[in-house]
C-alpha cells in the first residue's frame, strides 16, 4: 500500500519522512503549490505594527513561514502579542521561528479537529473587545474565525503572506499519479485540504473515475469533498501522525 501525501511540498516532504520511519511506503505528490505574494510591502509593514496587535492568527505553517521570511533583521516576537495556531504543525513552526511557546494559543491536544472552531474554544476564554487582531493567511480562505472575533468586539485585519495555486507536476510526480490511476487498490490518498482534491481533478482526464480509489481526510469538509469527487472509500482521521499511521494501517489490513 503506497501512501500519496498531497500536502504542499515542504509539509509533504516531512510527512513522507515520518511515515517512512514508521514502516509505510509514502511518497510526496503535492497538489497545492505555495509561493510568496508578489508584493511584500504589506508583510513588511505588518511587522512594524506587530507590537500593537493583541493577537496574530496564523492559519497554517505556510502562513507562519512566509510571514517570518519577511521579518526585519534582529526583530524578536513582541512580548505584547499572542500568536494563535489551529494545530500542532503550525505551533511547531511558530516556536521554531522564535515565538515563545508561552505566547502561543492553540486548540486543546485532545480536540476532535484542529481547525478554526477548535481554536476558538481557547480564544473565547479571553476578552477581545477593542483588541487589534491580524489574521495571516494565503490569498483567500475561510472568514469564520475573523467574523467570530469581530462579533466579540475585535478589530480584525487580514494579511496575505503567501499565495496558493494548482501544482505543476514534474516527470516523477506524473509517474506517481499515473501509477495510482492504474492501480487504485494499492494506493491510499492522504488529503489534508479540499483544495488539493479540486486540483487533482484538473490533473486527470475528464471522466476519470475514483470509485476504486481509497482516501483518508483530516476533516469532515475534506471527507465530503473526496466523496463528492467520486472516492467511495474515504475514512476520516485526526491530523496527528499517530492517528494517520493507525488509519493507514487499518486500511491496509
Amino acid at each position: 500500500m503506497r501512501v500519496l501525501v498531497t500536502r504542499p511540498a515542504a509539509q509533504a516532504a516531512q510527512w513522507v519522512v515520518d511515515l517512512r520511519a514508521r514502516g509505510l511506503d509514502a511518497v510526496s505528490l503535492p497538489l497545492i503549490a505555495i509561493s510568496p505574494v508578489d508584493n511584500l510591502a504589506r508583510v513588511h509593514a505588518a511587522w512594524q505594527t506587530l507590537p500593537q496587535q493583541r493577537l496574530a492568527v496564523f492559519v497554517s505553517s505556510n502562513a507562519a513561514q512566509h510571514f517570518f521570511a519577511a521579518r526585519p533583521a534582529g526583530q524578536a516576537w513582541p512580548a505584547t502579542t499572542w500568536a494563535a495556531s489551529p494545530g500542532p504543525g503550525t505551533t511547531q513552526a511558530l516556536v521554531s521561528l522564535g515565538v515563545p511557546v508561552s505566547q502561543v494559543i492553540e486548540p486543546a491536544a485532545d480536540s476532535a479537529q484542529f481547525d478554526s472552531e477548535a481554536l476558538w474554544q481557547q480564544l473565547k476564554l479571553h476578552r477581545w473587545q477593542d483588541a487589534d487582531v491580524l489574521v495571516v493567511r494565503g490569498d483567500g480562505g475561510r472568514d469564520w474565525l475573523a467574523d467570530t472575533l469581530r462579533q466579540h468586539g475585535a478589530r480584525v485585519d487580514h494579511l496575505s503572506a503567501y499565495q496558493r495555486a494548482a501544482p505543476r507536476l514534474d516527470a516523477d510526480e506524473r509517474a506517481v499519479l499515473q501509477a495510482a490511476l492504474e492501480s487504485p487498490s494499492t494506493h491510499v490518498w492522504f488529503f489534508s485540504s479540499s483544495e488539493a482534491i479540486a486540483h487533482l481533478q484538473t490533473l486527470v482526464a475528464p471522466g476519470t473515475g475514483w470509485a476504486g480509489a481509497r482516501a483518508i481526510g483530516t476533516h469532515p469538509r475534506i471527507v465530503a469533498a473526496a466523496r463528492q469527487c467520486g472516492f467511495a472509500d474515504v475514512v476520516e482521521c485526526r491530523p496527528s501522525l499517530a492517528a494517520v499511521v493507525a488509519c493507514i494501517q487499518s486500511i491496509a489490513t
